[in-house]
């Protein structure tokens, strides 16, 4: 046994579980903490942040990417409340993330002392657990249970609350020293058997697939059971990187701005195999597509939660599995149907959709999304926050089998600069491209300064159209020609990029792009190019002019 403060045996322990990177903002509540991290470079990285915001959405955004728990530090009170958003975030992504926060001491504990929050009602309902530890020699064992309940099940966020003077005490408690393997369920052969046969049996059979914890074995056995049994394939919301889009059995993605093709498969299957999927609002359109409780498609549910079996929809089979285990197991054995023309009217439509007109923008982003397709590596990573112009590589980008995207489930703006610097900390040989909004980017836009005091150069493509698209078109749709709070007056971003290191440019014609773009890959330093979007493109098929007539006639 070794004498050693709560703070080193925390380090120690995260050390032993296989924590090798960690993101922050300091704080005097954990300064023990930080103590510890001074011996750990090169083994547990902290990476210094901004915001706690923007550390969180990175913590968040590295556990979704690499699926081992994001570890975040904040300090208590305004550091935990900042850093919220990205717990909220990783809760809605299935994402497996630690986040450590500093509490007042345990002689000050409810009498609201200086920045004190009672942590377990705060933070209650967007994380998987929370808890607050009392005593330093129950470090291993708490923070054990954290690492694990944010892995096993639905994979998710965990709070762990740190009291300063708990960090500072010494104990001989020995560190963890081994990483935790969760087994997960596998599925039984009575479930694939009954899966196999409902959909023989169907005319119509459709999978939907989506939700954390897929590896790229479990993406490619369901890519070659989908293949081999010719059935269609959508992706739940922002999941989309998690299947082959140029398999011809890719239909598409249910999620925002879903197309009407993509709305027909889904009402129209007598069979749908969802594998993974928690139903959310974005995948189920509203919850319209399958009737509440009981849709009147036949419906498979695969999911590695019990909790999730039969909490919206009451399913004809529940299946209490993981993902990549149940995708491998019914790839062994396809089924074969008569609804080729089924699978071939889906693929075309997802086809059809990816065809645009001519934009009224002076850069017109579906030419940029064509070269961007054309160039981009095998193994990009594309991220983005959340806005209108969040479609582009939502909808218009086919994801290859090494391709990835990170994007939230939560809708939160600001995500997509920090999680393009976890992805470029994860995988610096990648190339990482972030969309961002103007209002989205300046959320976290610090977060520049994280980037360039780590060394990290994602390239950030900052769609510029001087408003809040996405509350813009609802206000046009719905009070049309009365703009109140939703446009944006922005400072020179190519000039702010430079400021922190890293090539800026503004790009004003779409004939343009491919040079600048060119001029980003090749920039050391990292780039940001501040495109010259209209807001009158506010969306891929319908002006800002349209939507206000629209909004104008009733409808």
């Amino acid at each position: 046994m070794t004498d050693r403060t709560g703070g080193q045996l925390l380090i120690d322990c995260l050390q032993g579980l296989g924590a090798r990177h960690s993101f922050g903002v300091p704080g005097e509540s954990y300064l023990a903490v930080l103590d510890a991290l001074y011996d750990t470079h090169g083994a547990l990285d902290f990476t210094l942040c901004r915001n706690e915001g923007g550390a969180a959405f990175m913590a968040a955004a590295y556990g979704k990417l690499t699926g081992q728990p994001g570890i975040c530090f904040v300090t208590r009170g305004p550091g935990a409340t900042n850093a919220s958003i990205g717990v909220h975030t990783a809760m809605q992504d299935s994402a497996p993330m630690i986040l450590f926060v500093g509490q007042v001491g345990t002689d000050m504990t409810g009498r609201e002392a200086f920045q004190e929050i009672d942590y377990r009602a705060y933070f209650g309902t967007v994380a998987k657990w929370v808890v607050e530890i009392d005593d330093a020699a129950r470090i291993p064992e708490l923070v054990a249970r954290a690492w694990s309940t944010a892995l096993s099940g639905r994979p998710g966020p965990v709070v762990v609350a740190l009291p300063e003077d708990m960090l500072t005490d010494v104990t001989d408690a020995a560190a963890l020293s081994a990483p935790m393997i969760v087994d997960d369920p596998a599925p039984s052969q009575a479930g694939l058997a009954s899966t196999r046969q409902a959909l023989t049996d169907a005319q119509r059979p459709l999978i939907l697939m989506g939700g954390g914890g897929w590896q790229a074995a479990g993406s490619a056995a369901l890519q070659r059971f989908a293949e081999a049994s010719d059935i269609p394939v959508l992706a739940a919301f922002r999941y989309q990187d998690r299947f082959d889009n140029h398999s011809p059995c890719y239909a598409g993605d249910a999620g925002v701005g879903m197309t009407p093709a993509v709305k027909a498969l889904i009402r129209e299957a007598d069979v749908i195999l969802a594998i993974g999927v928690r139903f959310g609002e974005m995948t189920t359109d509203g919850y319209t597509l399958l009737d509440v409780p009981v849709p009147s498609q036949r419906l498979i549910h695969v999911h590695v939660s019990d909790r999730e079996l039969g909490k919206i929809y009451v399913a004809d089979r529940a299946i209490h599995a993981e993902s990549n285990a149940f995708a491998t197991a019914l790839a062994t054995h396809p089924v074969t149907g008569d609804w080729a023309d089924w699978r071939q009217r889906a693929r075309a439509g997802y086809e059809a959709g990816l065809s645009l007109p001519d934009l009224p923008s002076p850069v017109d982003m579906g030419k940029v999304m064509a070269h961007l397709r054309d160039v981009l590596p095998d193994d990009a990573v594309l991220t983005n926050g959340a806005g209108n112009f969040a479609v582009w590589p939502n909808k218009f980008f086919p994801f290859g089998p090494d391709q990835r995207l990170l994007a939230p489930q939560s809708g939160a703006m600001g995500y997509g600069l920090p999680a393009a610097i976890a992805a470029k900390l994860v995988h610096p040989e990648r190339t990482v491209v972030c969309f961002a909004g103007d209002g989205d980017f300046q959320m976290n836009c610090p977060e520049l300064g994280t980037a360039m005091q780590a060394g990290i150069q994602p390239i950030v493509l900052i769609l510029n159209n001087g408003v809040y698209g996405t509350i813009r078109m609802h206000q046009e749709r719905t009070y049309p020609a009365r703009v109140s709070g939703t446009e944006l007056e922005n400072p020179d971003f190519a000039a702010l990029a430079r400021a922190y290191g890293y090539h800026g440019e503004r790009v004003e014609r779409t004939e343009d792009f491919a040079a600048a773009f060119a001029r980003a890959l090749a920039a050391p330093s990292g780039a940001v190019l501040d495109l010259n979007i209209s807001a009158e493109a506010l969306t891929p098929r319908q002006s800002l002019s349209e939507i206000r007539a629209a909004g104008q006639a009733g409808g």
